[in-house]
């Protein structure tokens, strides 16, 4: 085993309040090994874990008539009729846009694709919800301005060359955001009722499969650096942004629905967020069996690279599959007809443990529930005192109350960048690629066409323009 010692230098770097280490070291009945602090982290990391927002998500209504699948899976799946369903996933990519802002909004699309693709579903829309500070702040202007053209071309880039609709989404301007811009994307794809496939680890015996781009040390503790304070040094985390690549992720979607539709396949999941480690574990997790990984077979792009670097790389472009017993060739050939690697890295056991090798060393050995539903969970307070905005260009008690000077009221609101028009915004994005566009950018609202025998159009929200 790894016998690095941990230091208390060492657990505040990996985002552990003391009270959270205390429950770690309760937990694994002993000081973990860095690879397991490393998983600790990243899975109990706001990112991963909603350990703030948690209280606040179960309030919201999750459950109805045509709800097939809730909240839980990589995405929600709803019935739209004639046996067809929408999946769709709404994630942000905030802090990764501040630091990289065109690869932070890019990986950020990639993300959600491979969570709606990973349900069985061909996505066929993109949407997006951003937020930026003024682009006039005499402070910030410069920073602004670029974060708002990095991300937007992320997003245009991703979305284009993956070939996947962007058919809209909300642009808005405020100082509350000169820190900490809002990129939140969305997407949605069709799938058959029949055909929708799950992130679970079911089967014993059963081998596990690494699928897609290879891994390098792009993205490592990006759930971290995701979930914590940024400050002036915030740019030097840029390291943790990991980098996409549309074109190969759009061959990983033909290959995940080609083994899908074999039906060689018992599970699948997108390593997103955490990669690896969040993949293996959220996937025993639902279906309460054990992992057993040996990370010496995962294809690697770097030399030289550890279990705990390989655990927590988020390099983009990767997917965890469980094949059913004695099919995993017919996987393996799927992939490797499409140009991408399909390696047997372990196999679904009994039990509740993730165990991870490296070189023949047991490099981890966790309970899987301990990562999982056993995050840390808080009441934050709710007074918003720390966002109060003083002096906003735009508030309406700083405005004349005269209506006299009607044409001069008018021009001060069109001036306002959250009215005007977002044409420089949407028209950089292929809205009709693949012809199922009806309505186009630019109203209240986008429609594409559905399927199924009484096409259902799709109608999505798109937000004021």
């Amino acid at each position: 085993m790894n016998e690095t010692k941990i230091t208390p230098e060492i657990v505040e770097q990996h985002g552990f309040t003391p009270e959270e280490y205390a429950k770690v070291l309760e937990i694994m009945g002993r000081e973990p090994l860095m690879t397991e602090l490393g998983i600790f982290s990243v899975m109990w990391s706001e990112h991963c874990s909603y350990k703030s927002s948690r209280v606040h998500l179960k309030r919201l209504p999750t459950t109805g008539e045509r709800v097939i699948v809730p909240p839980g899976e990589n995405a929600g799946v709803v019935d739209i009729g004639d046996d067809w369903c929408v999946a769709f996933k709404v994630e942000s990519h905030n802090h990764p846009s501040f630091i990289e802002p065109f690869q932070g909004a890019a990986t950020g699309v990639g993300g959600i694709l491979r969570d709606v693709f990973t349900m069985g579903a061909r996505p066929i829309a993109l949407m997006n919800s951003l937020r930026f500070g003024h682009l006039d702040d005499e402070k910030h202007n410069r920073r602004n301005k670029s974060i708002l053209k990095g991300c937007v071309d992320g997003i245009a880039h991703y979305g284009n060359c993956f070939g996947t609709a962007t058919v809209g989404g909300e642009v808005v301007f405020d100082e509350a955001y000169n820190l900490n811009p809002l990129v939140n994307a969305f997407a949605l794809g069709i799938v058959r009722k029949d055909q929708i496939f799950f992130g679970k680890a079911e089967g014993i015996g059963n081998p596990v499969l690494y699928v897609g781009a290879k891994t390098g040390r792009d993205g490592i503790h990006g759930a971290t650096m995701a979930s914590a304070e940024f400050d002036d040094e915030a740019l030097e985390k840029r390291p943790t942004v990991q980098v996409g690549d549309p074109f190969l992720e759009k061959l990983l979607l033909e290959a995940c629905l080609e083994a899908m539709r074999s039906g060689a396949i018992a599970g699948i999941q997108d390593m997103g967020a955490a990669g690896l480690t969040s993949s293996s574990v959220e996937m025993a997790s639902r279906a309460g069996t054990g992992l057993e990984l040996d990370l010496t077979l995962v294809p690697q792009r770097e030399t030289g690279m550890t279990a705990y670097e390989m655990m927590l790389s988020e390099s983009q472009e990767r997917m965890l599959i469980v094949a059913k017993s004695g099919r995993e060739k017919q996987v393996v050939d799927i992939f490797k007809k499409w140009d991408l690697d399909a390696v047997v890295i372990g196999k679904v056991v009994e039990g509740h443990q993730l165990k991870v090798f490296h070189n023949g060393v047991l490099e981890a050995e966790i309970p899987v529930d301990t990562v999982t539903d056993a995050a840390p969970l808080y009441k934050r307070p709710m007074d918003g005192s720390k966002f109060k905005i003083q002096n906003s260009k735009f508030k309406i008690e700083d405005r004349k109350s005269k209506t006299e000077n009607q044409m001069g009221a008018l021009k001060m609101l069109l001036a306002s960048p959250n009215i005007c028009s977002k044409r420089w915004v949407y028209e950089q994005y292929d809205t009709m690629v693949r012809t199922n566009t009806a309505i186009l950018p630019g109203a209240d609202a986008a429609v594409l066409r559905g399927e199924g025998k009484r096409p259902a159009n799709l109608v999505c929200l798109v937000g004021k323009r």
